[in-house]
């Protein structure tokens, strides 16, 4: 478990890099405001693509899940370092993030998949622990960023890239086959009738939606509006990685919770949390100085924490015999409609005052509270 965490920390890694420098490409290039919402879209188109393709054809059961994983993690790493080589041309990066996404698509659910076969009976303690290793390499590179800020912002795709190859690495050498592989178990598009059909899949993959429709925007505005109070590369950036990253202990500290309190109710509580910390924006942003970042901090750790719960629980309710079909096209259809609020939100940042925009991401935490009702009684 610690090699297949650190691995998923690492392998992700390059799923921020851009947004970690968009201020030196903004300088440089002299790209919008609103560029990094659509380079941040591109990656996340790339990863539904990926995640769907490697689903359709169930990759993960026809070869080897290590050796998929080393394939994707490096091309993760040439892509990325791709990206810095032709970041002048905002079509080229758009391209090149979009297939970084595609590769992500072979690290973070194969690796899932790893886990559930290594760990079948810790499952939910085991989702924790790996969504918030993608959680600290999604935070990393505002942490690469902020230590190295007298060093060229290409620094950090070279960072993050020898990060998601030494990933592959680490896997195949530090992680033995399973030792009762799945089948080879394709794609079931069918299965989408379960998440309206089954009250209980509804209510779960409902929730999630509403979580993603907050989580991803969340992190893509993190910098900036860190930025409202703090000055200097080495401030916003290290901020950055404590909010983001801080959505690591979320998944841990809510796996451990959710033993005795049950997955829905972990989940409700942290989509709450969230939720209010929306709405608390236009107090927070005037608060004093400690009060910000310690609202920041809240809302980094509750805005993802309840991730890896939504997961169990859509996973213990679906069909015993489409439950990978269900995850991935939950996942995919979560990740849709994460590319549609950050088009959305960061576009309406760029135009309009952040006290004024924030309160409406709360939408996603009320609609996806509204959803988990039926669930908030059990304790699966």
């Amino acid at each position: 478990m610690p090699t297949l965490v650190l691995a998923q920390l690492a392998g992700t890694s390059p799923w921020f890099a851009v947004n970690a420098v968009m201020p030196d490409l903004q300088r440089h290039y002299g790209y919008s405001d609103a560029a990094v919402g659509t380079l941040t879209s591109a990656l996340q188109l790339g990863f539904i693509a990926g995640t769907l393709l490697f689903a359709l054809l169930a990759l993960a059961d026809r070869f080897p899940a290590r050796r998929l994983f080393l394939a994707c993690a490096l091309a993760a790493a040439a892509c990325t370092l791709a990206a810095a080589a032709m970041a002048g041309s905002f079509t080229m990066l758009l391209f090149w993030r979009a297939l970084t996404g595609f590769c992500l698509a072979g690290i973070y659910p194969v690796g899932m998949k790893l886990a559930a076969l290594w760990f079948p009976r810790g499952l939910g303690a085991a989702l924790g622990w790996l969504v918030g290793a993608l959680v600290l390499g999604s935070a990393s590179p505002h942490a690469l960023r902020a230590l190295g800020a007298d060093l060229p912002w290409q620094s950090v795709f070279v960072a993050v890239a020898s990060a998601a190859a030494l990933a592959g690495v680490l896997v195949i050498w530090r992680v033995p086959e399973p030792p009762h592989p799945a089948g080879l178990v394709p794609l079931r598009l069918s299965a989408l009738a379960s998440l309206w059909r089954d009250a209980r899949v509804r209510a779960s993959v409902f929730g999630y939606f509403g979580h993603m429709v907050e989580l991803y925007t969340v992190w893509v505005l993190v910098p900036l509006v860190l930025a409202t109070r703090l000055h200097g590369t080495v401030a916003v950036s290290g901020w950055a990685f404590a909010v983001v990253g801080a959505g690591a202990v979320g998944c841990v500290a809510g796996g451990l919770l959710a033993r005795r309190q049950g997955s829905a109710r972990v989940a409700g509580a942290q989509l709450a949390v969230s939720g209010l910390c929306c709405l608390a924006a236009p107090v927070m942003l005037a608060a004093p100085l400690p009060l910000f970042l310690a609202w920041m901090l809240v809302w980094g750790v509750t805005v993802a924490g309840d991730s890896p719960q939504f997961s169990a629980l859509t996973a213990a309710n679906a069909p015993r015999e489409a439950v990978g079909s269900v995850l991935t096209l939950t996942n995919s259809l979560g990740f849709a409609l994460s590319v549609v609020s950050i088009e959305i939100f960061v576009r309406a940042a760029a135009a309009h005052p952040l006290p004024a925009v924030l309160p409406w991401l709360a939408l996603g935490p009320l609609l996806g509270l509204l959803a988990l009702r039926p669930l908030l009684g059990h304790r699966p």
